[in-house]
């Protein structure tokens, strides 16, 4: 890549065309939980370079707005959640969801002054026990998300969300590179319980994958065939969605798993990562292995969503498993071993330095896409992905035999249907 494209793709920033075209779809911004109930304390969020506060009023409204004061510029997580408004603990001034200031106290009950001030805040929806935001042109609101995970009933649904030290595109980009699967994840396909025992644990550990991808209007179908018995090929098909949001082809009767890779700056992300069943509840041994870092899940320091294992600690690195084939890279976890790859690139990669081959496809075809987007957006146009249509979709995995075409085959078990169970192996 040239440095500008490179550029062009990990900047998010206010005023960059990535950040315009971010900010055009419905953003994951925090767990519904993180604020429980109205008037509990703010909480900081920091979203494509902008610092934000969030905050659940008296009445139970969301609001997501500008961090700072507009007096002084003293941070309002400091800030007493009271009364219908967040009242900064310096001067007094108050602000409502909408981020319009309501109360200057030292200006009097008769002054019009607060009528004059406004905080920068966005709209924002809770949906499948998460608060998204939108940050982009009121005119241009896209409908409410309509992923299939957030839609379930509660108990079918686990969701979680961690920091990573590095710029989204790396991240997103290895959501969508099935081939590592194969070296990375090898140990624990065969130990970690949401993929032990599963034929397509076993057949994802054959390294002789090959891509073939099919864009679509939402963003890209992914396939990866590998060998499986004679005769036979095992199918992974990857669902990337605009802008940033995967799903991961799912193992034997486990459920489907997904994540949303959201820009905080451009040197971090937070990765989130979704776990959720169409057909039944979660099990309470399912839930437990997320809980406690497994799966696609990870384990975080309290009170914190940086993970226990960390670049400070050298993702507490096993050298000795590494040797004895216990583990292929020495990193414990699926989600650990993603996230210590990926930040070892450093904070944004230098993509003008890399050599790729056909099993890149996808990550070319992403990063063009997402170019074309923002090409769009300037240009006026509606981008991809923003008809919630294109998000009713899922991953599967199939045996197929070798000469079916994979995307005819699968057609009936890439979209959402109600009711029914999704393909996995």
């Amino acid at each position: 890549m040239r440095q500008d494209e490179n550029d062009l793709l990990t900047r998010t920033g206010p005023g960059t065309p990535m950040g315009t075209l971010f900010r055009r779809y419905w953003i994951p911004a925090l767990r519904a939980d993180e604020l429980p109930e109205p008037d509990c304390p703010p909480v900081r969020v920091t979203l494509l370079s902008e610092k934000l506060v969030a905050f659940r009023d008296s009445s139970g409204r969301i609001g997501i707005m500008d961090e700072f004061c507009a007096h002084r510029g003293v941070s309002l997580w400091f800030g007493r959640n009271e009364e219908g408004g967040l009242r900064c603990p310096y001067h007094g001034w108050k602000y409502d969801v909408t981020g319009r200031c309501v109360e200057v106290p030292s200006e009097g009950a008769d002054s019009d002054f607060c009528k004059r001030i406004k905080l920068t805040a966005y709209p924002t929806l809770e949906l499948g026990e998460t608060v998204w935001v939108y940050m982009g042109p009121a005119e241009h609101r896209p409908p409410a998300p309509a992923f299939e995970w957030v839609t379930v009933p509660a108990t079918h649904r686990f969701a979680s969300r961690r920091h990573q030290e590095c710029n989204y595109l790396q991240a997103m980009e290895g959501g969508i590179d099935s081939v590592h699967l194969s070296f990375l994840h090898r140990g624990d396909l065969k130990s970690d319980p949401l993929h032990a025992g599963s034929k397509g644990a076993e057949y994802a550990r054959n390294t002789d994958g090959r891509f073939e991808v099919r864009e679509t209007e939402g963003g890209m179908v992914i396939g990866v065939r590998r060998s499986a018995e004679p005769g036979f090929l095992y199918w992974r098909i990857t669902q990337w969605i605009m802008p940033f949001f995967t799903m991961i082809p799912p193992y034997g009767d486990n459920a489907l798993n997904g994540h949303a890779w959201v820009p905080v700056d451009d040197e971090t992300c937070m990765a989130w990562s979704m776990t959720h069943h169409p057909t039944r509840p979660l099990t309470e041994a399912e839930l437990e292995t997320m809980r406690h870092g497994g799966g696609i899940h990870v384990t975080l320091i309290p009170g914190t969503h940086r993970p226990v294992v960390n670049r400070d600690n050298d993702y507490q690195m096993d050298r000795a498993a590494q040797k004895a084939g216990k583990s292929y890279s020495g990193v414990k976890g699926i989600a650990m071993q993603d996230a210590a790859i990926q930040e070892s690139m450093g904070p944004i990669q230098d993509r003008t330095r890399e050599h790729l081959t056909s099993t890149d496809r996808a990550v070319i075809l992403a990063r063009r896409r997402l170019i074309q987007a923002a090409q769009a957006v300037a240009a006026g146009q509606r981008p991809d992905g923003s008809d919630p249509a294109t998000q009713r979709v899922r991953s599967a995995s199939l045996v197929l035999p070798e000469q079916e075409n994979f995307y005819d085959a699968a057609a009936e078990s890439l979209i959402v249907r109600d009711g029914v169970e999704h393909a996995s192996v």
